[in-house]
């Protein structure tokens, strides 16, 4: 077969070492050629390739991003989007597709496999916020990232007795606010499931000052507090329709300087999350799904997703693995309440 491979969305580590492990089985095992589209949807919706052989994807084990660069271009938002889409595909002689990507980029697969296109996914988010699989890969570098990030936060805060807010990534689940505020010792933790009550936060804050201590809090991008105690900014939407988050730590800092007169600082760690070389649990995680992946695509599962279940990689049908996302249960957040204040 002639397999094209994707990366949609945002970019996270261990994307090339999923698109290495697909070309080096694929072609060393099984003989397939393969054929990579740039940019996520847009490769195939304008039929922009690159050559994707193995010398192509040597030496890229290591490396962040993706070698196949990556947008959030929605097909379906598109006159006529499918259409071109499978018009391109048999140009180029793609007889399957190995699309990699989050809730967004595997919605499309999705719709695209109704529709007559031979997709396997393989799940890629940082949030690690997709239902069909226990963990995703990129999850585990973003947290360590964050951890490092809270570790130095907390010997300045209290060098200057300050109140240090930390804004991590996750629009509509905490996970990564949830495993880094707890790894690093956050006195608060506030994620998009539940929302907080800024004078419960600020009573934290004070508690924290008075064990001569400085407090840490973590917040997801998409927390946000009970209705009509802070006032939000909306935001634009992408082809998708997020809104593009972002400012919630800057406005929690102004609450506790104005309710409770203690500094406060923010750091917005932003795509410092997405960036840098993978952790060792994710080049492992990704190149599993790699391996499972060219499997199912040459044995003609399509509509599957490769997913992580305990320890094993197994196959799942891209409607469940797209059907919700996978947020924080109370329970775990009760877990770190333990340790507030």
């Amino acid at each position: 077969m002639r397999i094209g491979v994707l990366t949609g969305g945002g970019d996270c580590p261990g994307l090339n070492a999923v698109i290495r492990a697909v070309v080096r089985k694929g072609v060393g095992v099984y003989g397939h050629e393969f054929v990579g589209f740039r940019d996520g949807w847009r490769g195939p919706l304008e039929g922009d390739t690159m050559p994707l052989d193995i010398q192509a994807v040597r030496g890229i084990l290591p490396r962040g991003g993706t070698v196949l660069g990556s947008s959030r271009t929605n097909p379906m938002k598109i006159d006529g989007g499918v259409d071109r889409i499978k018009e391109n595909l048999a140009a180029t002689g793609v007889d399957a597709l190995i699309a990699i990507g989050g809730e967004d980029t595997l919605g499309v697969a999705k719709q695209l496999f109704d529709r007559g296109v031979h997709v396997v996914g393989v799940p890629k988010t940082i949030d690690n916020d997709l239902s069909g699989t226990d963990y995703t890969f990129g999850f585990d570098t973003a947290v360590n990232i964050a951890v490092e990030a809270i570790d130095r936060l907390h010997t300045t805060a209290e060098s200057h007795h300050r109140a240090l807010i930390c804004e991590v990534m996750g629009r509509h689940a905490g996970w990564i606010a949830l495993h880094a505020g707890m790894a690093g010792g956050a006195n608060v933790i506030l994620i998009p499931e539940k929302p907080f009550d800024i004078d419960r936060v600020c009573e934290y804050v004070e508690s924290r000052f008075r064990t001569r201590y400085s407090p840490i809090i973590v917040v997801a991008e998409g927390a946000h507090p009970v209705e009509g105690q802070m006032t939000l900014q909306a935001g634009e939407l992408d082809a998708f329709g997020h809104v593009r988050l972002g400012g919630i730590g800057e406005m929690l800092a102004k609450e506790i300087e104005k309710r409770t007169g203690k500094e406060a600082r923010t750091t917005v760690l932003g795509h410092i999350q997405r960036g840098g070389t993978p952790t060792a649990y994710d080049r492992v995680l990704a190149t599993r799904f790699g391996l499972q992946a060219i499997d199912a695509a040459h044995e003609g599962d399509f509509g599957t997703m490769v997913a992580l279940r305990g320890t094993d990689i197994v196959r799942v049908g891209l409607d469940e693995a797209t059907a919700e996302l996978k947020t924080v249960p109370a329970s775990r957040y009760a877990e770190a309440e333990v340790f507030f204040g």
